[in-house]
């Protein structure tokens, strides 16, 4: 019986210690994070990666102690890689597309949104010949930073049936990707499909709302 509180306790205790040493490095870290250099998600990677990694060396060390430390050292090393992924490919595509496209880096994938008037004609799925040198210097980046996949995400406002509205996001969205794959990215990567209206960023009642939720949405995920 005794040894079975002992065990219960060490079992609970664990995750605590492990969050706590955690807890250390995120403080420790969090001195350098308003800085604006470029390097945010690199920071917020390492922290995260050293939050997971803390408690999950916790879990599977006899030293929980021991196990949080190196568990947050190794776990912080991957996290920073991921985000310096993203804040490197981040900084490429900002200067190189124009003032029109919309890049968004979570933290965790860059979202890379194009207004519906810079690719398509109203009611549309027919790229614009002159309006693609975008979408190549996108496919040229995700050229340069393989090690990610692709989602190509079309959306529309409310105007006009539902369903139709779905049939032609998807239209647009693949062929978005199709250009991206003529721009030599492997189509193992990309993966495209339509929302239709059902994901607004603004609203439907205004014609300048109405602008802002027709758009193909390229989201890049760095792979793990």
């Amino acid at each position: 019986m005794t040894r079975t509180i002992a065990a219960q306790r060490n079992f609970f205790t664990r995750p605590v210690l492990a969050l706590s040493a955690a807890t250390l490095l995120v403080t420790t870290a969090c001195t350098d994070m308003n800085q604006n250099d470029g390097r945010q998600n690199t920071r917020t990677g390492a922290l995260g990666g050293a939050t997971f990694g803390a408690i999950a060396g916790a879990a599977l060390s006899k030293d929980s102690k021991k196990g949080a430390i190196i568990g947050a050292a190794a776990g912080a090393l991957a996290g920073a890689a991921y985000g310096d992924y993203l804040d490197r490919q981040e900084a490429a595509l900002r200067g190189q597309l124009g003032n029109n496209v919309q890049i968004v880096n979570t933290g965790d994938r860059l979202i890379v949104t194009m207004p519906q008037d810079i690719l398509f004609a109203t009611d549309s799925a027919t790229l614009r010949a002159d309006l693609t040198g975008d979408l190549a210097t996108v496919a040229r980046s995700l050229n340069e930073y393989p090690n990610t996949t692709v989602q190509v995400i079309g959306h529309t406002d409310n105007t006009g049936d539902a369903g139709y509205n779905q049939q032609l996001s998807a239209r647009r969205a693949n062929s978005v990707a199709n250009v991206l794959v003529q721009n030599g990215v492997s189509s193992g990567r990309i993966q495209s499909f339509g929302r239709g209206e059902d994901q607004p960023r603004a609203s439907n009642l205004t014609p300048e709302g109405r602008a802002q939720n027709r758009r193909v949405e390229i989201v890049i995920l760095p792979n793990a």
